[in-house]
């Protein structure tokens, strides 16, 4: 599904780019899952549902320590490489795609729901309450977001400037750390309990730094075919040209844990 109202109006869809989403975006460093687990979430029986899955990073990485997931996305194509990636590893997780403002679930369903990557694209005016009812009395809303330092990183900042030269409205440019995104209609029905920020050193090969580049919004979401193939020509060049085989990427994580006043 094309999405428009972002990007100055440059049309994009997840579901162009999900196997390269599958292959390069599982990226998530272990501090990031430590860290929500610390907050006692996502683990031990609790029933969790994880809006805008994607290809279900999120609920496979942290099926292992005992939650209950169910994820959505609405990109049909990001479900069918969730379901598939589960499958393989054997993980009984349910996946199905739906808006996130049309998921629906009996009152007090869920004890976390989580938001990972994706909060800017929702309309905060109808999951407010919505989501609320589906907590239980107590449950969180945890809203989460990893992104890369284009200014500590040289690599990442020539990428960004070789993405703007190949489709100039894309917006997600020049990121750096700062509190994630809470919309304010969320306070309606929710407290933030937390909010937190930390840097992280992210591995990478040529490939897979050119892989999760391609895998984002700007590029494989919203490029022709031929912007594609000068985008994946440049790329891959400054690459061979600057970067070693491995290195790292700086990242920071941001979290914001709310909870539901019932």
């Amino acid at each position: 599904m094309q999405i428009s109202d972002i990007d100055n109006g440059k049309a994009f869809d997840w579901g162009n780019t999900s196997k390269d989403y599958a292959k390069y975006r599982d990226i998530y460093p272990k501090e990031f899952y430590q860290r929500i687990l610390d907050l006692g979430l996502c683990k031990d029986g609790q029933k969790v549902l994880d809006i805008g899955t994607g290809t279900g990073v999120l609920p496979r990485n942290m099926y292992k320590f005992g939650a209950k997931w169910i994820g959505t996305d609405i990109s049909e194509n990001q479900i069918e490489q969730a379901k598939l990636l589960a499958a393989e590893q054997g993980m009984n997780i349910e996946f199905y795609a739906c808006p996130a403002e049309e998921v629906d679930y009996p009152d007090n369903t869920f004890d976390v729901i989580t938001i990972c990557q994706c909060i800017w694209y929702l309309d905060a005016k109808v999951i407010s309450g919505r989501y609320a009812r589906m907590l239980k009395p107590g449950g969180k809303l945890l809203i989460l977001y990893m992104g890369w330092l284009p200014y500590e990183n040289p690599i990442a900042g020539r990428s960004e400037e070789i993405i703007l030269k190949h489709n100039p409205n894309w917006s997600s440019y020049g990121d750096t750390v700062h509190p994630v995104y809470v919309p304010e209609e969320l306070a309606d029905c929710f407290d933030i309990i937390l909010r937190e920020e930390f840097r992280v050193n992210v591995p990478f090969t040529r490939e897979g730094w050119h892989g999760r580049m391609r895998a984002c919004r700007g590029v494989g979401a919203a490029m022709d075919e031929s912007q594609l193939r000068a985008w994946d020509e440049e790329h891959f060049r400054m690459l061979n040209e600057n970067a070693p085989e491995e290195f790292d990427v700086k990242h920071y994580v941001s979290f914001a844990q709310l909870q539901v006043r019932k």
